[in-house]
Order: structure tokens, then sequence, then C-alpha cells
């Protein structure tokens, strides 16, 4: 049994953000039903690539679930959604800000009427303040907390991070309130509301960063690899390739310079601590990097791993999915109903990782099963 077994989630969601944390709460074992426009969630068209004519990042995000289409300026089928909602223990919604109120739907509302409903709602910049009605996606969002300021090269513009990762954190992030929520209904019998958004979720994210600039009131530099704090903790040029190295103390960073064949490095009085490496970074790195080219990555991988050094070459997609440990972990599995592949969820429980029960739902298949005004596509 799956630790959300019995528990029933409805999903009023859109894109990635509110459908990746109700899947979350799906591959937990919860019921959820994922409720869309007749049109069906924009993320079901954003392709290519395609998959049985469903966009490959719909796939991901919306397993384990049901889909009811529920038109929600039809009244009839909105009561018919005020009604269901009342016999699920939590609502998981990311529509634009103010479109669910508008309808009734709005937390306060619902909680009146529901007081053991749990009605998690993700924000673009959050529920309250100047921006709270602001809408918001991952590339602006990222901007706008301070993301791109610390990615890319120092000599180049500020980048993107090329994950979502604030849509799908701020997902993960609406499931865990959503634990805590349970817990706290089952010792209280009542529900409440968890708040979160893409921009919290950024600048936790950022909270390094940010304690840094606090004290020192400067802005952190940029680095293609690694870390303005640590060295040594980046990838380095090879006779071949690139490989990344995460020598992240004073004992490690010994232990590199021995395999580099230059112990008097690890011995130098200005490489001896982490603050008196970042103090002559000048100097060190350009040493370190004459030292990485003269043997290609294969020789040095062997070296540093058989040193205890952490390193890893750069992988591509390719040979992410084709490593042995990839597979050893069962972590990539089939979509039941499709021939396509995606990643479950990345927890197990006593050694088991919850499956893949169920891949994206066609539009409206479950409107029969639930009783929903309407029909499934053909």
């Amino acid at each position: 049994m799956l630790p959300l077994t019995g528990i029933k989630v409805v999903e009023v969601g859109q894109n990635l953000a509110g459908p990746y944390g109700a899947e979350i709460l799906g591959m937990l074992g919860a019921e959820v039903v994922k409720i869309e426009r007749p049109e069906g969630d924009d993320a079901r068209g954003w392709g290519p690539p395609f998959h049985a004519g469903i966009a490959t990042s719909f796939h991901a995000v919306n397993r384990n679930k049901r889909s009811v289409v529920v038109d929600l300026k039809d009244k009839v089928a909105r009561d018919w959604l005020v009604e269901f909602i009342g016999t699920r223990d939590i609502l998981v919604q990311n529509m634009r800000p103010g479109s669910l109120e508008g309808f009734g739907l709005g937390a306060e509302v619902l909680r009146a009427r529901y007081p053991q409903l749990i009605y998690c709602s993700l924000h673009a910049f959050g529920a309250t303040g100047p921006l709270a009605l602001k809408p918001g996606y991952e590339p602006i969002v990222q901007a706008f907390a301070g993301m791109f300021s610390v990615n890319g090269m120092a000599e180049a513009p500020p980048a993107r991070v090329g994950m979502q990762v604030l849509d799908l954190g701020t997902g993960v992030w609406a499931a865990l309130g959503c634990l805590a929520a349970l817990q706290l209904r089952a010792r209280t019998g009542q529900g409440c509301v968890v708040d979160t958004s893409l921009f919290e979720t950024g600048l936790g994210w950022m909270a390094q960063h940010f304690a840094g600039f606090n004290e020192s009131g400067r802005q952190p530099p940029r680095h293609r690899t690694g870390n303005p704090k640590l060295i040594v903790f980046q990838a380095f040029d090879t006779a071949d390739g690139e490989i990344v190295v995460a020598a992240a103390n004073d004992r490690l960073f010994v232990k590199f310079c021995d395999v580099l064949g230059h112990p008097e490095w690890g011995a130098d009085p200005r490489f001896r601590t982490n603050a008196d490496r970042i103090a002559h970074r000048e100097i060190l790195l350009p040493l370190l990097e004459q030292a990485m080219r003269t043997k290609d990555s294969e020789a040095w991988t062997l070296a540093l791993e058989t040193a205890g050094i952490p390193c890893s070459p750069i992988h591509d997609m390719a040979a992410v999915k084709a490593h042995p440990q990839t597979a050893a972990l069962g972590i990539m599995q089939p979509m039941p109903g499709y021939g396509l592949e995606g990643i479950a969820l990345p927890v197990s429980f006593d050694g088991t990782r919850p499956p893949v029960i169920q891949g994206a739902p066609k539009l409206g298949e479950g409107n029969a099963d639930f009783g929903a005004p309407g029909k499934a596509e053909a």
C-alpha cells in the first residue's frame, strides 16, 4: 500500500507547477482527478515532440490521474464541481490569479463550506503583496528572483537555468505543504490553506547567495561551473574533454594535488585553507587547469576515484539514460498505455519506488465515472 492510499485530490491546474504537485500526490497513492477546460490543459499542445498526439512534457507531469472536463462557464457543470470538491481531501490549483474566485471557487468560499478541505494554491509571485495578481511563467520569475544574475559564464550575459526548476520545485513545495496539512488535519480535524509560488521557490534556491549578499553587499560572481565560495569545485578541460572535480575540503584538496603530481601545492600556505584558495584563485586555478590538460578524461577519472575524490564526466541525455546507475535505481519507468518512458518519483519506501500506475489521461476520460456533465474526447 502506498503512503497516500485513500486520500482524494482534485487538481484544477494547468501547465507544469500545479500538475506536477498533484502528480506527486498521485504517485504517492492518492486518487487524483484533473479538472480540465473543454479544450484541455494548454500543456497538451506544448510540443513537439508529441507522443500519441500529446506533448511529452504533458505526459511527464500528468501520470496517475483521471481527467474530467468541466466548463466553468456552465452553471450546471460548475455546481457539480463544487459538490465534487466536497468529497475530496485536497484541492490543488494554479489557475490565473483571481480566476477561480470569479467562479465562486476561491479558498475563502470553499473552506467555509468544507472546513476539512486542504486548499493548495500555486502562484507566480505569492499570495500577498503588490504582485499577488501578476501572472508569470518560469523564465519571467527566474529573472525576477535574481537567478539569471548568478547563472552563466562570467564573460557572457546572464543565463536562464536550463530546466523548469521553479515550476517543478514549486510543485514539490505544494506537495510537501499538502502532506504537512494532512498531518495538521489529523490532529485538529480542520483543513487549511496552503500557498506557495514560483518566486518563493526561486528565493529558496537562492538562500545561500542571499546569505552571502546580506553580509557582504556584493553580487555573487557567475561561473560556467564552479562555486564562488569553494575551490576546487568545477569543471576542468582534459586532453580530450571535460570532467567536474569536487575536492571540496582541505583534505581532498591535498589529495587532489597529490594525484596531479604536485604535492607542493597542497602544502603551499597560499592554498592551505579554502579561504586561502579563494584569495589566491587567480594564481591557483591556472596551475590546476594546466595540469589537468596533460591526461585524458578517462585517466583522470580513474585516478581521482581511486584517491576518493568526487568527480564526474559531463554527461549528455543519452549517457545518463544508458548508465547502469540509472538502470539500477529503476527510476525510468514506462507509462502504462503508451510506448513512452519517463522519470518516476525520486523517493522510495522500504526500498520500493512508487510505480507509475497510469499514463497521462485522455481529455475527459473520467467524466462518466465521476458523474460529471460532458463527455470524453473521441
